[in-house]
């Protein structure tokens, strides 16, 4: 199977499959929810996972914008064929998913006003710019790993990148982030949520690693920091769909990166709906 007819698959499997963990994490949320409307809404995003895997259908009708992380491991290398292979895998998976028609038309003012309309074609719609790095996992020697993020119009809404002084305390920083999330999950609407959260010294450098704590990120397995974070936003009864219980979180995802001599921290933060992250992984040898 050529490159581009794994992106492809990736792209549809992401779409309309959970992880194992994820299920995992929605069972064991079941299992502890004490409020009726919090287990009904539950039971529902479970068997809509179910429908959509059987039938490959999409997990949510915003089917996402494709984003691209790339590791290189130890004596690989990147050509520019390979990067559009990549592009035209998503635009197929686009096409066959399919995926909702979300591209603008216009010039740069008129795309911003959308004065002009949408396009019909689902593959109309552009990734951004790919992130690739060289990884040091040993397991990756002589492999590429291509992570493919489909990530919604909702969240997106919800995300913020905030400056934080830290006060020589950790807790400062994520009790801001607690604070952001508490403010904008009530307002998602697509709870439980799964907040992606990267630490970092730049703007650019905090979203990096937000992307990466999404493609890093396991439920089954979660950190002091994530668990503080999780327990932290359980608290505040939003709840699945907003409906209340102790499910308003799944967990969370955070990602922490170099820092510099400084008393700010840059904190990106997005508040994944239950749907979300939608991850496939691709290796090519």
């Amino acid at each position: 199977m050529d490159l581009s007819s794994k992106i492809e698959k990736g792209l549809i499997k992401a779409s309309t499959s959970y992880p194992e963990n994820r299920i995992n994490a929605f069972k064991r949320a079941l299992s502890q929810e004490t409020s009726e409307n919090a287990a009904w809404a539950l039971e529902l995003m479970l068997k809509n996972a179910e429908i959509a895997n059987k039938q490959k259908l999409p997990l949510c009708d915003d089917t996402g914008i494709p984003h691209i992380f790339i590791e290189l491991g130890e004596n690989t290398s990147i050509s520019s064929d390979l990067l559009d292979e990549i592009k035209k895998g998503i635009e197929n998976g686009l096409k066959n998913l399919p995926g909702r028609p979300m591209a603008v038309k216009g010039d740069d003012l008129e795309r911003i006003e959308q004065s002009k309309g949408l396009y019909g074609e689902s593959d109309m719609v552009i990734p951004p710019s790919f992130l690739i790095e060289k990884s040091d996992n040993e397991d990756l020697y002589g492999k590429i790993k291509i992570n493919l993020l489909l990530l919604g119009g909702g969240p997106e809404i919800r995300a913020k990148t905030y400056r934080v002084f830290h006060k020589r305390d950790y807790k400062e920083v994520l009790n801001v982030a607690v604070d952001i999330l508490k403010s904008n999950l009530n307002l998602l609407g697509c709870t439980p949520s799964i907040p992606a959260i990267g630490i970092g010294r730049t703007h650019y450098e905090a979203n990096s690693l937000m992307i990466k704590s999404m493609v890093y990120g396991n439920l089954d397995y979660q950190s002091e920091t994530e668990n503080y974070i999780t327990k932290k936003l359980n608290k505040t009864n939003i709840g699945p769909m907003g409906l209340g219980g102790n499910t308003t979180l799944l967990g969370s995802f955070v990602n922490i990166g170099p820092q510099r001599a400084s008393g700010v921290r840059i904190l990106a933060i997005r508040p994944c709906c239950f749907v979300e992250p939608r991850l496939d992984t691709i290796f090519i040898e």
